[in-house]
């Protein structure tokens, strides 16, 4: 059956049911950003959402930008199969073209972390002694490559039903830069994902910029301010929760990047949190300020078990792996959570943020 066809079929059938708006929210994380696919990817499949805004950082913005490619050609079905491809083509990009192709199949399969790979643990030094204005001097990113050729940037800018909001961090003022619709370019995408210690900050209308995760991972007011809908489902790749105490320097390191990567979303959790109290106690009327549903779909444990070298791996078994785990978490909130949608926060804001 033709594509176009199965969508339309998928969209009758989904008419039948409660078709819900939402609004996701796509966190940072590397090869991680597998995780997010299969996310993406079941609940594209599942045809009772419609997604209206997303905002994203990092992995999260590729997943973003590809995801509304595939909708722009094809509906849910080519945004599906659009961020399949894109994928496989990053697993295929890191091995034949990256400057740092050593990394991701240091390890054998199945040992997802590159801990204790030599070619890792090399770069990991050089990259702590040196920049990369000096290890990568022509600016090397395969990832260019690989976003021009799954996304048409003109044709978003035109035509995007999806609104995007991908965030970077301005090197200069440390502040958050949205990259809306209209401004979303391969650099806008590369900027929201720039590690600062892998490649030189990326330059737009004479401004440098560094991966969003510093400042919005993601950032969450876009989606208040500028989307109708009131849901927004939180698409987690940096645990919030890891015990026990870290005590080796690359356990505290990691431990780092991801408070780090958390802190940003953890105070516009905050902030959401006290804005609805007021709202429930009659302190502001809703015409004064938006009662926000807020959901999540994370995987603390498990993502956990992945140190942060594991962000760098991009061989296929593992990005399929993350994959399925992302597809098991989205059914599994699917069959919990589906119901809260358009009714109430379906995650204790309280007891996961505050």
């Amino acid at each position: 059956m033709d594509m176009r066809v199965k969508s339309r079929v998928r969209a009758v059938r989904a008419a039948a049911v409660s078709v819900k708006p939402i609004n996701l929210a796509l966190q940072g994380g590397g090869a991680h950003g597998a995780f997010g696919w299969g996310v993406l990817d079941r609940l594209l499949e599942d045809g009772r959402l419609e997604i209206e805004g997303i905002s994203a950082t990092s992995a999260g913005a590729m997943n973003a930008a590809v995801l509304a490619q595939g909708w722009l050609d094809a509906g849910r079905d080519g945004a599906r199969a659009q961020l399949e491809r894109f994928w496989r083509a990053v697993s295929e990009a890191a091995t034949w073209n990256s400057p740092y192709k050593a990394l991701p199949w240091a390890a054998p399969m199945g040992q997802w972390s590159l801990d204790h790979s030599p070619a890792y643990l090399m770069m990991d030094m050089l990259t702590r002694v040196f920049s990369p204005y000096q290890l990568n001097p022509f600016n090397v990113n395969p990832l260019r490559d690989v976003l021009e050729r799954h996304v048409d940037f003109a044709a978003l800018r035109a035509r995007s039903s999806i609104k995007l909001y991908l965030c970077a961090t301005n090197v200069e003022t440390g502040k958050v830069r949205i990259f809306r619709c209209a401004d979303i370019t391969a650099d806008a995408v590369l900027a929201s994902a720039c590690l600062p210690f892998m490649f030189q900050a990326v330059q737009i209308d004479g401004e440098h910029y560094w991966d969003g995760g510093y400042v919005g991972n993601p950032a969450i007011y876009p989606l208040i301010y500028e989307c109708g809908a009131r849901d927004v489902v939180i698409v987690h790749l940096n645990p919030i929760v890891r015990r026990g105490c870290p005590r080796t320097a690359g356990e505290i390191l990691n431990r780092l990047n991801e408070v780090s990567f958390n802190s940003s979303l953890m105070r516009e959790m905050r902030a959401i949190a006290f804005v609805t109290s007021l709202i429930e106690r009659g302190k502001l009327q809703p015409d004064e300020a938006r009662h926000m549903l807020i959901h999540s779909i994370r995987a603390d444990d498990e993502m956990a078990e992945l140190g942060v070298s594991s962000k760098l791996n991009a061989d296929w078994g593992f990005l399929t792996h993350l994959r399925d785990k992302g597809r098991r978490h989205a059914q599994r909130w699917l069959e919990q959570h589906f119901d809260a949608i358009g009714a109430r926060s379906s995650v204790d804001i309280h007891a996961e943020f505050l």
